[in-house]
């Protein structure tokens, strides 16, 4: 994973394509409120969409 990380950032700065990064934030932190998320916090989840 944390190679993954390295040649993502290596092609984004190679690349100048640092516009990419938000939305790889936002990605990375909907897929973990998803994985981590307990059923009681599935309402508010359905609400974002």
């Amino acid at each position: 994973m944390l190679d993954l990380l390295k040649d993502l950032w290596s092609f984004m700065k190679e690349r100048k394509k640092f516009w990419l990064a938000p939305l790889i934030v936002v990605l990375l932190l909907l897929g973990s409120l998803l994985f981590l998320a307990p059923a009681s916090v599935a309402p508010f989840i359905y609400t974002l969409f």
